[in-house]
């Protein structure tokens, strides 16, 4: 029998939400100064009155465009090892690692950037669905390669990674209105099922 396992990252195998901790992480004083100046930004968003991807690119922008790829990599590993798996769910990592690897195949679907997602999809010996980051010429451009992969997003990343594979289940997990299309898609829709 072959199953595809798909598990949204933040807040359903971690108990928080990455992006904000890795910003905060590669540089604490730039975060503190564009926390504050994205706090209108932040309210509208909650409002429903300013869209997630614009809010999105323009904070993380803010700290990371212009930087090296090399730095940003370095600093996603040391995030990586500063925080795994103590921000990690136990039953999500349990779950996982007693998942069958034979016939299966896991993707971690994230609406977090490749950036900091990465070296967790690795741990977690999962194929990464995420935003990703554009760098040219070795320099985060501050924009994203495609859409955010969020809501429909996920579900359209998750089809092209899979490619018209067969499987025989598909079991998904997801903790927000974000993991909807993915939930209702999948024959097994988990919600906030570690929580």
């Amino acid at each position: 029998m072959k199953k595809l396992y798909c598990f949204d990252f933040d807040g359903t195998i971690t108990y928080k939400d990455t992006m904000f901790m890795y910003l905060k992480f590669y540089d604490p004083a730039k975060f503190r100064l564009q926390f504050l100046k994205h706090v209108p930004l932040f309210i509208l968003l909650k409002l429903k009155l300013a869209e997630t991807e614009k809010v999105k690119k323009s904070f993380i922008g803010s700290i990371l465009k212009g930087q090296p790829k090399e730095k940003i990599e370095k600093k996603a590993q040391e995030f990586f090892e500063h925080n795994y798996p103590k921000i990690v769910r136990e039953n999500a990592i349990d779950f996982i690692n007693n998942i069958d690897r034979n016939n299966t195949q896991s993707l971690l679907v994230t609406a977090s950037l490749d950036i900091w997602a990465k070296p967790f999809a690795d741990a977690l010996e999962m194929q990464l669905v995420s935003t990703r980051a554009e760098f040219k010429n070795g320099v985060f451009t501050g924009n994203f390669i495609g859409k955010n992969c969020n809501g429909k997003e996920k579900l359209n990343r998750i089809k092209e990674q899979i490619d018209n594979s067969k499987y025989d289940k598909i079991i998904a997990f997801g903790d927000t209105s974000g993991d909807k299309y993915m939930l209702k898609w999948a024959n097994e829709g988990h919600y906030q099922f570690f929580h």
